[in-house]
């Protein structure tokens, strides 16, 4: 699959909320195909990390180290590139300050004070509507003592702007955390009984959840994904859990197994498994995920491009290739601030596909 523009990284990103408004590839009549997002949940649509005890302060706080850049100079001392914060690097050889020092907690309030302002003013944009009662599954409260939303309001504008769209689709979320069974029940509430806020009428979409979560464990001998009753082995060949995956409906969801990642050095050959069939024009798998990057030795997917239609060979792509075309690394300050940024990211990831599948059709 042909790569894509790295400009469109951050193209669309006006910062205004889209609500009523359906943006122009969701509609486009002739592209009826199905779609299966699977979506992280800590720092992509949650703001917080139960396995870390990171609350919401301190989880985008440690995001923006991980999108803050510089160099160490001459003298051993760090050096910014960067004034304002971004997925990708101001130049080739600036480092995230992350991966320079590791987990710093209260990074804005010391070496990246020059970003304290950026960290104030989403904890702002973040914060649970004033004089609303605060929900057990819907809020958390921070360190500060304030009230914020734990799932991002533009994860439930996506799946409005996909409802009415005429979009067919699913959502997988897809975590090593254990908030899963907390996200399921929350997401269900608000699609059935209009607990939220800012979006009463969601009941009206008729999208169902599935409340089992799931589990995806894998090992040199291969990977099963199980929920409930239902069970499916790379044994029985990878094509068989594309078609699974590609059959959900509604929502649901599946813990990944962080051990294997983690014994494979965080590298994109341990990440979360992700089987795409470039040859199919009748469905997209797109994966949105923070901890997506463009080095495969440090990434958390793993795409299985199969060889051929109908096969059940597959190949390992990198992260380049299905870059904005199966892949999305979340940008968190704006998935915070701009109410459609997930409809935005879905709408290019779509229009990247229809291209590169013409391109293999010419």
């Amino acid at each position: 699959m042909a790569e894509p523009e790295e400009q469109r990284e951050h193209d669309a990103h006006d910062g205004t909320d889209m609500v009523g408004t359906v943006p122009r590839g969701l509609l486009c009549s002739s592209n009826t195909k199905k779609l299966v997002l699977h979506i992280d949940l800590n720092n992509t649509i949650v703001v917080c990390d139960a396995v870390t005890a990171q609350g919401t302060v301190a989880a985008l706080d440690y995001f923006l180290s991980t999108v803050t850049w510089g160099q160490m100079d001459t003298h051993g001392r760090w050096d910014w590139l960067s004034d304002a914060p971004s997925l990708l690097p101001p130049c080739d050889d600036a480092v995230c300050y992350y991966s320079q020092f590791g987990r710093m907690p209260g990074f804005t309030s010391a070496a990246g004070q020059r970003f304290s302002q950026v960290l104030q003013q989403h904890l702002d944009l973040l914060s649970w509507p004033e004089g609303v009662k605060a929900d057990k599954e819907l809020t958390v409260k921070g360190e500060d003592g304030r009230l914020y939303h734990w799932i991002l309001p533009s994860f439930f504008q996506l799946l409005r702007d996909l409802v009415h769209a005429g979009r067919d689709f699913a959502v997988l979320f897809r975590t090593f955390g254990t908030d899963l069974p907390r996200v399921l029940r929350a997401v269900s509430r608000v699609l059935t009984e209009g607990a939220h806020p800012l979006f009463p009428d969601l009941p009206d979409l008729k999208l169902s959840v599935n409340l089992t979560p799931g589990k995806i464990r894998c090992s040199k001998k291969g990977c099963v994904l199980s929920r409930g009753d239902e069970c499916v082995s790379s044994r029985d060949g990878e094509r068989a859990q594309y078609q699974y995956l590609s059959s959900v409906q509604g929502l649901g969801g599946f813990q990944d197994h962080f051990d294997w990642w983690a014994g494979n050095t965080f590298s994109i050959h341990g990440g979360k498994p992700l089987w795409v069939d470039p040859f199919d024009s009748s469905l997209q798998h797109i994966f949105i995920d923070d901890n997506l990057r463009q080095k495969d030795h440090d990434t958390i997917v793993h795409p299985k491009v199969f060889l051929e239609p109908g096969g059940a060979d597959t190949r390992t792509a990198s992260t380049c290739e299905l870059y904005d075309v199966n892949l999305v690394q979340t940008d968190l300050l704006q998935a915070i601030s701009d109410r459609s940024y997930f409809t935005k990211r879905v709408n290019i990831c779509m229009e990247n596909y229809e291209s590169n599948l013409q391109q293999g059709a010419g």
